[in-house]
């Protein structure tokens, strides 16, 4: 798989002949089994094959359970710059019910470890868990701000179909999932963080100044990146590609030297509402100068049109001609988005 990777890389590289690769994300499943020679290898495999500017973030997603003070130790030693740790909650009972494979005092002890060798760290928390009180919540931002993270992601609890988390529900052993908690979740969120010197610079995302995802806000900022690897997603402005999801199926394209990619060109459409769902979502919100250059007046009236409600009702604001949500429209963001995609243009 690695050598597959390697030479999906090499294969790709014409695709990125006049852009500068700014960052590295090694993510999915659990890259963190990869060996810190494996992931010398893949990365000089990118520097061989594109250009990289001269300090890119490098970033590596784990568990908490990957993360050995051993582990912790090599990858330091790595061109890892930056860990992603998938920690959720530092309640032992919210860890069971998530199914995840790492315990609280694992949680609390990789963190430990991990802020002695790296300073960039981000960590995911679950908000809108059943069960989780106000104070639980606040406990648990507090037990992640005493360790002196510089980012925080963190999500609303979701429940997909056939998951352990579906049957219990079901089954009446866990309450369902209530939105006006996690709504309160997430105010207190916005709130604890902004207090302690976080930008809430996208809406699942808060980072002191300088610790932005440069990864992250490259996909919201609407840039261009390549994805290798099974499943693995691309895009380029213009078309957006996805990797079969097969592991056997891309082991034996790749050999074959084909590239195992799905595309689709974007309309007119999909690039307006994929602007208004990232646009919304982040501080540097939708530009209606951009609008207007890009997609014309047609669109600028849509929009213009479409927002008003949203604007008499104090969940969205324009200043400078930017859109943005306002306070009280944070939490609903995606649902206000989706009623300013516009669905049946003429192309």
């Amino acid at each position: 798989m690695v050598l597959a990777l390697a030479k999906e890389i090499m294969m790709r590289k014409n695709e990125f002949e006049n852009d500068i690769v700014e960052t590295i994300y090694f993510g999915g499943g659990t890259p963190s089994v990869l060996s810190n020679g494996e992931i010398n290898f893949l990365i000089s495999e990118v520097y061989k094959n594109y250009k990289v500017v001269e300090n890119p973030e490098i970033t590596l997603e784990a568990n908490p359970d990957d993360l050995s003070l051993e582990r912790i130790l090599e990858l330091s030693k790595s061109p890892i710059n930056r860990l992603s740790i998938g920690i959720q909650s530092f309640y032992e009972d919210d860890l069971k019910m998530m199914n995840r494979a790492h315990n609280s005092p694992e949680a609390k002890k990789c963190l430990e470890e991990a802020i002695k060798y790296f300073d960039n760290i981000s960590l995911d928390l679950i908000y809108g868990i059943p069960g989780m009180t106000d104070e639980m919540w606040k406990q648990n931002i507090q037990t992640a701000l005493d360790f002196g993270i510089p980012h925080i992601s963190s999500y609303a609890l979701t429940v997909e179909p056939k998951t352990t988390l579906s049957k219990l529900i079901q089954t009446g052993k866990i309450a369902e999932l209530q939105d006006e908690a996690a709504s309160n979740h997430f105010n207190i969120l916005v709130e604890m963080l902004q207090n302690n010197g976080f930008i809430h610079y996208e809406l699942s995302n808060f980072g002191k100044e300088n610790y932005f995802s440069k990864n992250n806000s490259a996909y919201w900022l609407g840039k261009k990146y390549i994805g290798i690897g099974p499943s693995a997603h691309s895009y380029d402005g213009k078309k957006r590609g996805w990797n079969i999801a097969n592991n056997s199926l891309y082991l034996k394209s790749i050999q074959e030297n084909k590239l195992p990619i799905e595309t689709e060109i974007l309309t007119t459409s999909d690039r307006y509402n994929e602007y208004i769902m990232t646009g919304l979502r982040t501080i540097w919100g939708v530009s209606l100068e951009k609008i207007e250059n890009e997609f014309g007046f047609e669109y600028l009236n849509y929009l213009q049109k479409q927002s008003q409600k949203f604007l008499d009702d104090d969940l969205l604001s324009i200043e400078n001609y930017i859109l943005k949500p306002t306070l009280k429209g944070k939490f609903l963001t995606d649902g206000i988005a989706s009623d300013l995609f516009y669905l049946n243009l003429k192309e």
